[in-house]
């Protein structure tokens, strides 16, 4: 993926089944301001209305996946007695909305990640990162208290432990480290992080989009203890009497990739 010297709101492009998206504010460190938070719901609800996408990549333009929601902006939206809506509103309903994508979702992470955008690329499915990332959650020295589904997020994804050392003790932490506790789920040499983010959105891609969507789901809802099993029941069963599982069976059958 190459980079661009330009400063935008970020940049959405389709290839086929995959869709990238780029926050693109380099000089800045890919820092969001609240016109990149319109146009990401924007490609959001786009890819979610396209049936021929079937995964997105999100990542940054430059050295940094992105330094996070814009700080002036943020105290400016606080004293605004006009404002209806709180930035920490703002960004909790644009990363909850990339959390239930119907599509999976990889977040490439091309360098640091810093302050909301932690919770950015949490929401994604997958995190593959280069190996000299890093991370910092500056909430507490900010005395800003993180907003309630981005707490859920960490708890549910990372653990109670983790969550508490990334929140309250506001320290940076290495590329070995997000590892550990699970917030990256591959490391890669930077050399290496377009290879293995293709081959992961390539086996996304294949597979049944409306098993995969279901499940995807499931498996969330019930991280946040919201599953509900009669409607994944009923999922389960529709999905043994849909065309995807008459593929797929052939597929197995003829030994051949399935297209679905």
């Amino acid at each position: 993926m190459s980079d661009t010297d330009g400063d935008s709101t970020p940049v959405l492009s389709i290839d086929g089944p995959r869709a990238v998206i780029r926050l693109n504010r380099p000089k800045h460190l890919n820092r969001l301001l609240a016109d990149d938070l319109t146009a990401l719901l924007e490609q959001f609800a786009q890819i979610d209305a396209d049936a021929a996408i079937r995964v997105l990549v999100l990542t940054g333009t430059g050295r940094a996946f992105s330094a996070g929601f814009d700080l002036g902006q943020i105290a400016e939206r606080a004293t605004s007695e006009a404002e209806s809506e709180s930035s920490g509103a703002a960004f909790e309903k644009v990363v909850d909305r990339l959390e239930g994508l119907r599509v999976p979702t990889i977040c490439r992470l091309n360098g640091g990640v810093y302050g909301g955008s932690t919770d950015l690329a949490l929401a994604c499915d997958f995190r593959i990162g280069v190996d000299s990332a890093e991370m910092f959650m500056p909430a507490a020295r900010l005395g800003l208290h993180y907003y309630p589904n981005g707490i859920k997020r960490y708890v549910t994804r990372l653990g109670v432990d983790n969550a508490k050392k990334l929140f309250l003790t506001a320290q940076r932490i290495d590329a070995t480290e997000m590892l550990r506790m699970g917030y990256l789920t591959q490391m890669v040499a930077m050399d290496r992080l377009d290879r293995e983010v293709d081959a992961l959105a390539t086996i996304l891609a294949g597979n049944a989009p409306n098993a995969v969507a279901g499940m995807k789901r499931a498996i969330n809802d019930f991280a946040r203890q919201m599953m509900d099993d009669t409607a994944v029941d009923n999922r389960a069963r529709a999905s043994m009497r849909s065309a995807e599982i008459l593929e797929g069976i052939a597929a197995y059958k003829e030994k051949r990739a399935p297209r679905f």
